[in-house]
């Protein structure tokens, strides 16, 4: 016996019921794209779901990360630190202590405020400066960063880093579970930089020979000698791959080339590397080998050597590329093969022990290529030295301080992978 349509009411009620696996069906199938979107967006580096989506949609707040410190006689190990610790997030907030802080818990800082944030500012991975932030971060200074700061994390190296008392700095970030931390630069710190400097120095009310106390203090053996030398690094490619830009010029740039020893590397170079990039497309820095520094200012320079500081200068947000081992004089050669359109050189510079008729840009000066910008900042490695030895008793009880945590810190080191 046959049956007729149902109609009315009844019979879209039937309808509605025949069609709903279908619809439940293929919204579960809209929900699995849009998870796999979303999953294979993150393997695949494609846009994010609200971007596919259109504008409009909520977009995640970026990763701030903080890290903080004096950056005293910054040098490619604060860079490196700098570097894995934006790695870690999406902006860097930099936190640069103050004269009185780092006066207070370390002692005498060399470079002033201004100059460490000169210095701090012209990392190439540094977002944003906080000026004058405290040593130790507290819960007050905490809540400051995180609520008006919007900061994620907290980072330091995994060296310690103790207040006077001997307690840990980072205590309170470490119990608010915001801590993470770098791993640190072999071959080089601040207190090393200090001993090679203090091996520099001739004490004219004594002996014409380094002070021998010095000597054994910052020597790898303990053994006096004039050509006494601290450095443990071990120069890699990759290390090199880390710092580089990776870019070339285009064909059209106008490509500035400036060069020099860049020892030191202080906020004077920095001033004048911004004001040569700024006459170009692209800024192309040639560094001396040790050999030809050594031949030119005497047997205890450069105080870095040279993988050192093309790592410096490398961290530069002003530097294109970097001529690792430039020649002393500025050749046709060079012009040609890197396409100098102008050559620059500084107004100060550390005296040099060469003939008077040596001028290294005799050639750039004749084709009308070569300019003199002027130096803003009186400040060059040598009177980096003289700052050292004015303070050198203070620096010898810090450094003997340090070298008590450096032990300690060596007998317990464990492996940290790098950022």
């Amino acid at each position: 016996m046959g049956s007729s349509p149902p109609d009315g009411s009844a019979g879209e009620a039937l309808a509605v019921w025949a069609v709903l696996p279908r619809l439940l069906l293929g919204g579960l199938a809209i929900t699995a794209a849009v998870v796999g979107l979303t999953q294979l967006s993150l393997l695949e580096g494609l846009l994010p779901v609200p971007a596919l989506l259109g504008p409009g949609r909520s977009k995640k707040r970026p990763v701030r990360i903080y890290m903080d410190g004096c950056f005293d006689m910054m040098h490619y190990g604060h860079a490196n630190a700098l570097r894995q610790a934006r790695a870690l997030g999406d902006q860097l907030v930099v936190g640069i202590n103050s004269d009185d802080e780092i006066r207070k818990n370390k002692g005498p800082p060399v470079m002033n405020i201004d100059e460490r944030v000169v210095m701090v500012e012209a990392v190439k991975w540094v977002d944003e400066i906080i000026v004058d932030a405290p040593y130790a971060i507290d819960k007050a200074f905490m809540a400051t960063l995180f609520d008006d700061y919007k900061i994620d994390y907290i980072i330091h190296g995994d060296d310690p880093c103790l207040l006077p008392d001997g307690t840990d700095a980072y205590a309170e970030v470490r119990k608010a579970g915001r801590f993470k931390q770098v791993k640190r630069t072999e071959g080089v710190s601040s207190t090393d930089i200090v001993g090679r400097m203090l091996l520099c120095v001739r004490d004219p009310r004594a002996s014409p020979r380094p002070v021998p106390s010095l000597q054994r203090q910052f020597s790898q053996h303990g053994r006096e000698s004039d050509t006494t030398r601290v450095s443990h690094f071990l120069p890699t490619s990759r290390r090199i791959v880390q710092f580089s830009n990776g870019k070339s010029p285009p064909p059209d740039a106008k490509i500035v080339y400036i060069d020099g020893a860049f020892d030191m590397f202080h906020a004077g170079h920095v001033e004048i590397l911004r004001a040569a990039r700024a006459l170009g497309d692209f800024l192309l820095v040639g560094l001396h080998p040790d050999t030809v520094i050594t031949a030119h200012r005497g047997p205890h320079h450069p105080i870095m050597n040279l993988h050192e500081r093309s790592l410096s200068v490398l961290a530069c947000r002003y530097v294109d590329e970097v001529v690792i081992g430039a020649p002393w004089d500025v050749t046709q050669d060079l012009l040609t093969t890197f396409n100098i359109s102008l050559v620059v050189h500084g107004t100060r510079a550390e005296p040099n022990e060469r003939a008077a008729d040596d001028d290294p840009y005799a050639l750039p000066k004749e084709m009308g290529i070569f300019r003199v910008i002027d130096s803003s900042r009186d400040i060059t490695t040598s009177t980096i030295i003289k700052r050292i030895w004015a303070n050198h008793e203070s620096y010898m009880a810090r450094n003997e301080k340090k070298q008590k945590s450096e032990a300690a810190y060596l007998a317990s080191k464990s492996y940290v992978s790098e950022s």
